[in-house]
């Protein structure tokens, strides 16, 4: 992996704002300890101490949570700028650190007082499952929580857990949070989520209601099944709760994370939370693939090819090979940012248009990175096979980065139906 600093061409061709210049140098700051980590991390398959330590001392991990709750709340571009700058360096961070700007945007939702407790109060990592596999059953003042979930990345680090659940089929949550709009029904409301309608007006399709509820950790038990290829310093095992009694006022009804928080002082950003989401995921394979880049340069300089007498970048099949992953890459950039631009100019008020580009411009940033560092690696030849070589690392961590659903081609189905007058669903 590189040190952080050596993609030094900028994705929108102009220069980055004061915000990011400053974020991105808290990164430069820390990279030499990250370096001196990621193959402790490999091997034991979790973010060694020293590493969170120096993120948490840099404020990272709350980059995109609200001042008020202790974070930097900085714009979407230089949240995007920083995971891509870790990722150049150690993708597994970068992928933590991801979770935490995702999982972050909750604290936008929970009752002021909750989110204060388990952003300011607490500096431990906030992550957890976001695919409902557990179910909450309504008790007084709150729900009883079992349930098992998977790729719970950072969860080593983490005070508290998000666990989403599903709710039977006659319970009804409360919309006093929603952000009020024209085409919804009023804020006072009460409805099945089977009723609640998108910001578009269009009812959403079946299935089942869904509940995020925020628990210590040491709540769970942990399985330690993270046994896999790529992104391996992020530990992110498998986790259960058993029979917990979660407070009403540490949940989110699942249905809100569909439009922006209500508007309050303390609120960060009026945008949705599955329309924030992708760019966590989206600017850590765009910094793997930055990486690999940077890694075949050197290598393409420095080998000469068995039985060759010319280094390979004489080669008139790696120039082209490289220029067109150059492309991708950068096209990549350029749509990420694009995507960042209007999140932040639309907001809470986009619409379903603004979803389907934002999910679109994750899928393809997924795609064409994955494409890239493919290339890069077959380029590569032989030297690519060993795990000391960066490619190897780039190759084996934007294969499993691209597994995730914000970057899974799925997406070009789902958004090409939407744009073709259907609904746009998560998937079919």
């Amino acid at each position: 992996m590189s040190d952080g600093r050596t993609c030094r061409v900028l994705p929108d061709g102009g220069p980055p704002s004061d915000e990011t210049v400053e974020w991105t140098a808290r990164v430069e700051r820390i990279a030499p300890l990250l370096v001196r980590h990621r193959d402790q991390a490999e091997r034991e398959r979790a973010t060694p101490v020293a590493v969170i330590d120096a993120l948490r001392e840099e404020n990272i991990h709350r980059m995109w949570v609200a001042r008020d709750f202790g974070g930097g709340q900085v714009s979407v571009r230089t949240g995007s700028a920083v995971l891509q700058a870790l990722a150049r360096v150690d993708a597994s961070v970068a992928w933590q650190m991801g979770v935490q700007g995702a999982i972050g945007r909750m604290s936008d939702y929970l009752p002021e007082p909750v989110a204060h407790r388990l952003f300011r109060e607490s500096t431990g990592l906030v992550v957890g499952g976001i695919n409902p596999t557990g179910r909450a059953e309504p008790v007084s003042g709150g729900y009883r929580l079992n349930g098992t979930w998977a790729f719970a990345s950072g969860a080593v680090h983490a005070d508290w857990l998000v666990c989403a659940a599903t709710l039977p089929r006659d319970d009804v949550l409360p919309r006093d949070d929603v952000l009020p709009r024209d085409d919804v029904l009023p804020r006072d409301d009460v409805l099945p989520r089977d009723d609640v309608l998108p910001r578009d007006g269009a009812p959403l399709p079946g299935g089942p209601r869904t509940l995020m509820a925020f628990v210590p950790k040491g709540a769970a038990r942990f399985v330690d099944d993270w046994f896999v290829g790529g992104l391996r310093g992020t530990g992110s095992a498998t986790f259960r709760v058993d029979g917990l009694v979660v407070p009403d006022g540490h949940t989110v009804d699942g249905s809100l994370l569909r439009g922006a928080p209500a508007d309050r002082p303390s609120r960060a950003y009026g945008i949705a939370y599955y329309d924030f989401a992708p760019f966590t995921t989206a600017s850590t394979a765009l910094g793997i693939a930055q990486d690999a880049l940077t890694a075949f340069r050197s290598l393409a300089r420095e080998k000469t090819p068995a039985r060759a007498t010319s280094p390979l970048a004489a080669s008139h099949t790696v120039q082209a090979g490289l220029a067109r992953a150059e492309a991708l890459v950068r096209a990549s950039a350029l749509l990420l940012a694009d995507a960042a631009d209007r999140v932040t100019a639309c907001g809470g008020y986009g619409g379903e248009d603004l979803s389907a580009l934002i999910r679109l411009a994750a899928a393809a940033v997924g795609e064409n990175t994955v494409s890239a560092v493919d290339v890069l690696y077959d380029l590569a030849g032989t030297s690519s096979l060993y795990t000391a070589s960066r490619l190897d690392r780039c190759f084996r961590d934007i294969n499993a980065a691209v597994k995730h659903i914000t970057l899974a081609r799925t997406n070009f189905e789902m958004v090409g139906q939407y744009l073709l007058g259907g609904s746009l669903l998560m998937r079919r």
